[in-house]
């Protein structure tokens, strides 16, 4: 969709955007409104179908506008190098030369979308001074006109499409004048011929007519490698989109049938190329003639870049729900759908794991449907192993009566998903309007297919192990805390982000007697099922110890001697805690564990001092000594593993004097809001590389002890 500036102010800042800051393309997003998803809404410098792949872009992804939308930044990416480095999925699909900045549109609550600038091959690999405050300037000026409230007077409607503005033309001339232009070219040696950014051919001279062997009138408003059938090699379009976003000349040859070599070389700048054709001073030799399309049509450069962009992007998939939303938020868009629904192979069955568009009574009519059956299309596309395309209506009711009332979809690509000759689930893409599919379209479409399914296969085995870790850890952990008379007690356990859904952090409360309890926390070396099963039988020991009678320091001792003889490769710090209820006096004893904190009835928070003592499962004489403390009503004792106060780089006695000045500023609230606000920072983390275990008692107001 093209359209100028004209009375568009947002049209105009952007523009102007690309200007001041020397960028040769600029584009807006903007977040929609019902969903966590950034729109490209205008763009200059760039055809449209260049950034199809990001004309949706997922507010959690890895793309340069997401992360500036997200992280409130300006995001740099200076030539090839960098961005492979930190967004390969963007250089696996664009790889050519060029720079790219994308700023925040907004701050804060307010913060609108972002502005993305590319500059051509060459740019310095910094930003300067000058082009950091015009960027900032630009992204400022935006954020100005959209504000808060209604869109500005004069701007464009929201669309579905980006709007494209043409830049401004070089010069403005008259008929003589254009005469003159005219004539030179034709005067010069071999031909030339202009094409606009979209790549079709706006002027042609009779030598460029001549030398590709088609007429003017069938060579303008075309593109050379779909009117050409011997410039279909994906290679030369290729060339075309290296010299437009990179800015730089681009030459290649060429045979044009049987035996004529061309040389073409591309001069490109913001408004379209300048190409100059002549016979090339080599003599390649014959070579066979293109063959004229029959089933299969290569597939053009973009597509390929597209499918590699969207390859790229299920390599990063890890969960079937990641891969449903991928496919419904870059995938349908990408190819025009207006609808999508996904089944997964189950037992002999389809199951449905995700859709758009679609009604929910005809996503229960195929639900559970057996792979046996012949009423369905996603049925008889596993059965076959073949893609099924229907173009109309007609076509769908004639092979499944019923569908298209049923559905409200006009035509579909039923894309099977099948891993080593293993049906693995089905994919079907529909349409509200009748489609043809075109043979490249088709082809594209099933290779996706394909790996669709390599990442669906993925991602259910991930989400099997997910499932079995979270399921063993929840096992091993209490269900449940028991009520403590005069105090408010609140647990929580947070897994790292990497690998298995299963750790070594463990807690525990443990009822004594009526006058007793004990607080126990620990954190197990490793993330797996060994470190797992060496948490359960630490945590095992601790409570038969602990309900034997044993104090704090000989519950340690014993624990640690027992641990010695079942696994040496494996330890565990531990810190336990006896609390009388009818004193409120805690007796401390500590395995190599984080301190305690205790935030007093003041709200001032100290780092408690507890002899460290060696690791539980290191040395089997190890000794263990305790402290004694006062809980006194509306003081809050702390109990953490180090997962909560670990950061790279960061001393550790640092880490905890800042979480003991987070519970000191944080507000005086029950123990499970307290939780939560001292873990918020953490849940947020996208790379927490270790679990976090939690545990606050919360003495109570003095007053009668009742249970809580």
């Amino acid at each position: 969709m093209t359209g100028g500036a004209g009375a568009d102010p947002v049209g105009r800042a952007l523009l102007r955007a690309v200007r001041e800051t020397g960028a040769s393309a600029g584009g807006l997003y903007l977040l929609a409104d019902d969903e966590p998803v950034l729109r490209l809404t205008v763009m200059s410098g760039l055809p449209a179908p260049f950034l199809e792949p990001w004309s949706r872009v997922a507010l959690a992804a890895p793309v340069p506008v997401a992360v500036a939308t997200r992280e409130q930044r300006l995001v740099w990416a200076g030539g090839r190098q960098q961005l492979a480095r930190d967004f390969p999925r963007i250089a696996v699909a664009v790889p050519y030369d060029f720079s790219l900045a994308a700023a925040p549109v907004g701050e804060g609550a307010g913060t609108r979308g972002a502005l993305l600038l590319l500059w051509p091959a060459g740019h310095p690999p910094r930003l300067s001074a000058d082009e950091r405050r015009a960027v900032e300037a630009s992204s400022g000026r935006l954020a100005g006109l959209l504000g808060d409230g209604p869109r500005p007077a004069g701007s464009a409607p929201p669309s579905d499409e980006p709007r494209v503005l043409p830049a401004p033309p070089a010069r403005t001339v008259g008929p003589d004048e254009a005469q003159a232009a005219a004539d030179y070219l034709e005067r010069l040696p071999g031909g030339c011929c202009a094409l606009d950014l979209d790549g079709r051919i706006t002027l042609v001279t009779t030598g460029a007519a001549e030398l590709l062997g088609e007429p003017e009138t069938r060579l303008i408003g075309s593109r050379p490698w779909e009117i050409l059938p011997w410039l279909r090699d994906p290679a030369f379009e290729d060339r075309y989109r290296a010299a437009v976003i990179s800015r730089r000349p681009m030459p290649f040859t060429a045979c044009r049938p049987p035996d004529r070599w061309l040389t073409f070389r591309l001069f490109p700048d913001g408004r379209g190329l300048s190409v100059w054709i002549s016979p090339s001073d080599k003599d390649y030799g014959p070579v066979e003639p293109y063959p004229v399309p029959t089933e299969v049509v290569p597939a053009r450069a973009g597509q390929i870049y597209h499918v590699l962009h969207l390859a790229a992007a299920l390599t990063e998939a890890v969960g079937v729900q990641d891969i449903v939303d991928l496919v419904a938020d870059q995938i349908v868009p990408a190819f025009g759908a207006q609808g999508m629904i996904m089944y997964a192979a189950e037992a002999g069955r389809l199951r449905t794991i995700g859709h758009r568009g679609y009604p929910a009574e005809a996503v229960a009519t195929f639900e559970g449907v057996a792979l046996g059956a012949a009423n369905s299309p996603a049925v008889h596309a596993l059965a076959t192993g073949d893609p099924s395309f229907f173009t109309s209506p007609a076509e769908m009711e004639r092979d499944y009566p019923g569908l298209p009332q049923l559905t409200g979809k006009a035509a579909r690509a039923v894309l099977p998903l099948i891993v080593s000759g293993r049906p693995v689930g089905c994919c079907i893409l529909s349409y509200t309007q009748p489609r043809t599919f075109s043979q490249e379209e088709r082809q594209v479409l099933t290779s996706l297919a394909g790996l669709i399914a390599q990442a669906l296969d993925r991602a259910r085995l991930f989400d099997t192990k997910q499932q079995l870790a979270h399921d063993l850890q929840a096992a091993l952990l209490p269900h449940g805390l028991p009520p403590v008379p005069g105090f408010a007690v609140a647990a929580r356990y947070l897994p790292s982000t990497r690998g298995m859904d299963i750790g070594g952090d463990f807690y525990d409360l443990i009822r004594l007697g009526e006058d007793s309890i004990a607080a126990v926390i620990g954190d197990v070396q490793g993330h797996n099922a060994a470190a797992a099963a060496f948490m359960g039988q630490a945590r095992t020991a601790v409570r038969a110890y602990a309900t034997a009678g044993a104090s704090p320091a000989e519950v340690l001792a014993r624990t640690n001697r027992l641990l010695g003889d079942l696994d040496r490769d494996l330890f565990t710090s531990c810190l336990y805690v006896h609390i009388d209820l009818r004193t409120r006096r805690a007796c401390l004893a500590g395995a190599g564990h984080p301190p305690p904190l205790l935030r007093h009835p003041d709200r001032h928070t100290t780092v408690l001092h507890v002899p460290p003592g060696l690791l539980l499962g290191v040395e089997p004489e190890a000794r263990y000594t305790a402290t004694e403390i006062t809980l006194p009503p509306e003081s809050v004792l702390a109990l953490y593993t180090d997962g909560l106060v670990e950061t790279p780089g960061v001393d550790p006695e640092r880490s905890v004097n800042d979480l003991a000045r987070r519970l000191n500023d944080a507000p005086p609230v029950g123990p499970e809001r307290l939780a939560d606000a001292l873990l918020e920072y953490r849940q947020d983390d996208a790379d927490r590389q270790d679990d976090v275990a939690l545990m606050l008692l919360a003495a109570l107001p003095a007053g009668p002890m009742t249970p809580v």
